[in-house]
């Protein structure tokens, strides 16, 4: 596994203040909503703000000087993608005294209701019944309108669930678990649950797990990288859990309609399944995936389109796919 950074791995159980981490690019136009939802969004919980910014050309570095002085504002000087913008966000935490308490890693887009951060940092370190941990917890997300609930939960990747997904549709395949990677059982958003990964928009990881874990993989642009986290940190005890009393909206979702970004989602999707299987599961998988981007770009979906005809390219899976 390969990371393009070094990054030092903060002291197991910190007891300094909740690291906010927020990697932005050009998210000047989304970063004033954020700031101010955040004292409410904290309440309780003593935190400090690091923003990672990848080289925006926008006036993102302004904004957060003008609206947050007091944050760390550490710039990447490049597009160098999420995962290493968190990490060198946590880099920089990790330099703090104590360590930080835990981490809240957040999209700029995302607006916490209130107290949703305490929730989801005293959710962590739950003990589990067979020794395992809660080491990631994550909110109920609501779309722009902040009524409409998002399926945010997931289950691992699977031969069967491609092709349960690919045959019926994820939706309706997701009502049953073996058929589908999204988690759509409405019971499964109205108590504490435990998922294999979770959507990466805003979630909250206790020291422990970062001591653990390390740095996040950066041959992940965009997209899986948060995937590729949780279930590392599940291989080393730490769960991925819903904290339902939490919520917040979460006003992003350009991959369900930019063929580029669907693209690298769906190539990093099956590029993540590579790397924890073999070559005869992961070219069965690739192929179910394939087969349900084909079929919804005939059925005039440009994204879909885009999506196949990159899968299907030789050497698709080489590289580190960028924006």
């Amino acid at each position: 596994m390969r990371f393009d950074s070094p990054v030092p791995r903060p002291p197991a159980g910190g007891t300094g203040p909740v690291a906010v981490v927020v990697v932005t690019w050009n998210s000047a136009a989304v970063l004033p909503g954020f700031l101010s939802s955040l004292p409410e969004a904290m309440t309780g919980l003593d935190w400090r703000l690091v923003v990672a910014d990848n080289d925006s050309a926008d006036d993102t570095v302004e904004v957060i000087r003008s609206l947050a002085p007091d944050a760390t504002i550490v710039q990447t000087g490049r597009n160098a993608g999420y995962a290493a913008g968190v990490n060198a966000a946590l880099a920089a935490a990790a330099g703090w005294e104590d360590g930080p308490r835990a981490a809240l890693v957040c999209n700029p887009d995302i607006r916490m209701r209130r107290g949703c951060a305490k929730l989801l940092v005293d959710g962590l370190g739950t003990p589990l019944g067979d020794g395992d941990r809660v080491g990631i917890s994550v909110p109920l997300l609501y779309e722009e309108d902040g009524r409409t609930l998002v399926h945010s939960l997931r289950r691992e990747s699977s031969v069967t669930r491609a092709l349960g997904e690919a045959v019926i549709g994820n939706r309706r395949a997701g009502r049953f678990p073996h058929l589908s990677e999204l988690v759509t059982d409405s019971a499964a958003y109205e108590r504490p649950t435990y998922a294999d990964w979770a959507t990466g928009a805003l979630m909250a990881l206790s020291a422990d797990c970062l001591a653990a874990c390390g740095p996040w993989d950066e041959s992940f642009f965009l997209y899986s990288e948060e995937t590729e986290y949780c279930l590392r940190a599940r291989d080393r005890g730490f769960a991925t859990r819903l904290e339902p009393a939490a919520s917040a909206t979460h006003l992003g979702g350009d991959s369900r309609v930019s063929p580029r970004l669907w693209t690298l989602l769906t190539l990093n999707r099956v590029r993540l399944y590579e790397r924890r299987h073999g070559p005869v599961a992961t070219a069965a998988f690739r192929a179910a995936v394939l087969l349900r981007e084909t079929s919804r770009g005939a059925l005039g979906r440009p994204a879909s389109r885009a999506a196949a005809a990159a899968l299907a390219r030789p050497g698709a899976l080489r590289g580190t796919p960028g924006p």
